[in-house]
């Protein structure tokens, strides 16, 4: 089970939500069905519109899923993920901070999702 709280300056308060261990909602799918307003255009990680920055909330190993391609291109366009990031992330299972929230889905761990309210996080 992961507790996954958003925080956003369009947000009267953090919100957290519990999502089920196993579950393959997106972090947008599980924001959407909460009412949880992340901007989004596309759905499909080719717009970039739902950025979003991950904290793990616990001292354990990062368990944060890889990034798909359309993510990693789309976030070295942004200038938010360089190169070395991408190896990181792959070679190391080390998740970059940065993500879009209709690509991540989160594991078994406790993380704050963090964003603007402005598509892009601009």
């Amino acid at each position: 089970m992961a507790n996954i709280t958003f925080t956003s300056p369009v947000m009267h308060r953090d919100k957290t939500i519990y999502a089920v261990a196993g579950d393959t909602k997106t972090i947008l799918a599980l924001a959407d069905e909460h009412q949880i307003p992340i901007p989004f255009e596309c759905r499909d990680g080719n717009c970039g519109s739902c950025l979003i920055e991950v904290t793990y909330l616990e001292d354990k190993p990062k368990m944060g899923m890889a990034l798909t391609e359309k993510e990693k291109a789309r976030l070295k366009e942004l200038q938010l993920l360089s190169s070395a990031d991408i190896e990181e992330a792959e070679v190391n299972d080390m998740p970059p901070r940065f993500r879009l929230a209709c690509q991540f889905i989160a594991r078994h761990e406790d993380v704050r999702i963090s964003f603007t309210g402005t598509p892009g996080g601009s």
